[in-house]
């Protein structure tokens, strides 16, 4: 059966719509001009949000300034209400990639909200004689401020979001901190052996990280608190009230909990991308750490017999279609390939914003795309590492005591109390005999049992320590 169809005119002549569809006809043509990914804008519910907190703050100001009457702006407002409500957000069809800066995003929002509010007031869709998609619901609007706006509400919701999971994560490193704070083990430098630690100080050093980023990607949200609503095309408010950009922000602050400002210069803010390049930047910088910590989880966990094998991540899946019994540390490398993608969604963002011209960025839906997946997925991640791997790490403490007791990490403690060259002779021919550095001193006669036991305690190696007993005379440095 053929579908029923409604007609709709736009600058380009007249087109047949579904008839049941929220949508319009400026929406009908981005659907067929940009089949490029195959995801619709509604994959991101928070940008469907976002531009409905827009446009339903746009209706509340326009009524207040008396640019449009009452009973639009309520049927407005409603149907962005729904909108924010998860309603609908299967209308939201355009794809993430797009010409046009966003233009098909805006519309699609326009042409729903539209519709809705034309049933909310006892019309058919499309019968726009009564409540216009362009003329009222995009009233002292142009998609150069709306979108880049609801990007930036939007992305304030996913921050958030990541904000909470790095925290989660965070506080599961702590945790394994003081679980392995008495767990001795060497410490290594370029993959050798270096220095005793313990594995409560490595892996406090995971939460530390987590910790300074939370910070930075703070940072990050409050330089995109600053939006151009009123701006209108190019930053002059051309159609828009004088009072319009101040009284649609505090608008749209009350209506998401977000403090906005407006831009002191929103010929500069409508062309320039630099806080979403900032943002970025911090994303990249969260992933390049997560990603290092991931690489170490692999290496201290590789073997079990063959490699490090220090501590044991929790087996989740089997690892082998081919090889019996083995296991793969599967958690942290997924996390390694998500940050492999937020490092590329960082240059993606970093050419659309150099590739701006003059006074508008046409880029930014691409723009957003990564920024969203960047988000998106750093979240996932870092709740994933936490939750089915950190909480899961065993410390295998005997193996650790003993790569500790068999290399000569231990001779750098000794340096001070046998001078450098003596402790050199001892590392050398501790690798070539097979010998411990410990056996060797006491056979030697270079320390008592009970020296050695007193310099080689766990507070004294693994933290700053003022020797006590001199280096032997003529063993200059």
């Amino acid at each position: 059966m053929t579908r029923p169809v409604r007609i709709e005119h736009d600058l380009l002549g007249s087109r047949s719509v579904p008839a049941d569809a929220y949508y319009g006809i400026h929406t009908l043509r981005a659907l067929e001009n940009f089949p490029v990914t195959g995801m619709p804008i509604s994959i991101y519910p928070d940008l469907v949000s976002a531009l409905a907190c827009v446009k339903q703050a746009a209706a509340i100001a326009n009524s207040e300034l008396g640019l449009i009457d009452e009973q639009r702006a309520v049927a407005i407002r409603l149907a962005c209400e729904e909108l924010r409500e998860g309603k609908l957000a299967a209308e939201f069809v355009v794809d993430v990639i797009q010409g046009g800066a966003g233009t098909s995003s805006n519309m699609n929002a326009n042409e729903v909200i539209c519709n809705r509010a034309l049933e909310i007031l006892g019309h058919a869709k499309g019968e726009y004689q009564h409540l216009h998609p362009l003329d009222h619901v995009n009233l002292s609007q142009s998609t150069n401020d709306v979108y880049p706006s609801a990007v930036k509400l939007a992305l304030h919701f996913a921050i958030r979001r990541l904000l909470v999971e790095m925290n989660h994560l965070k506080l599961s490193f702590q945790q394994k901190a003081a679980e392995f704070d008495d767990v001795l083990k060497v410490g290594r430098t370029q993959l050798q052996d270096a220095v005793p630690m313990t594995l409560g100080q490595e892996f406090s050093t995971y939460a530390v990280m987590l910790g300074e980023d939370e910070q930075r990607l703070a940072e990050a949200g409050e330089l995109i608190r600053e939006i151009n609503l009123g701006a209108t095309a190019i930053g002059t408010g051309i159609n828009a009230h004088p009072d319009y950009a101040p009284l649609v922000t505090k608008r749209l602050s009350e209506i998401s909990g977000i403090s906005f400002i407006v831009s002191p210069n929103l010929v500069e803010a409508t062309q320039d991308a630099g806080a979403f390049v900032q943002l970025s930047g911090v994303l990249k910088r969260i992933a390049v750490k997560l990603s290092k910590t991931c690489n170490d989880l692999r290496l201290l966990s590789s073997g079990p017999r063959a490699g490090i094998g220090e501590i044991s991540l929790p087996a989740v899946q089997a690892g082998s279609s081919i090889m019996p019994g083995k296991v793969n540390p599967v958690i942290p490398e997924v996390v390694n390939q998500i940050a492999f993608e937020v490092i590329g969604n960082d240059m993606t963002v970093t050419m659309a914003a150099e590739a701006g011209q003059l006074q508008l960025n046409a880029f930014e839906p691409i723009i957003a795309h990564s920024l969203f997946e960047s988000l998106r997925h750093l979240a996932a991640g870092c709740r994933i590492l936490a939750e089915r791997c950190v909480k899961g790490i065993t410390a295998n403490r005997d193996r650790a005591r003993r790569l500790l007791d068999e290399s000569t990490a231990l001779v750098t403690a000794l340096t001070p109390y046998l001078g450098y060259a003596q402790s050199t002779a001892i590392a050398q021919e501790a690798l070539a005999s097979g010998e411990r550095v410990y056996d060797l001193v006491l056979a030697k006669g270079l320390m008592t049992k009970q020296q050695l036991e007193e310099v080689l305690k766990p507070e004294i190696l693994t933290k700053p320590h003022y020797p006590t007993v001199r280096k032997p005379k003529g063993d200059v440095q």
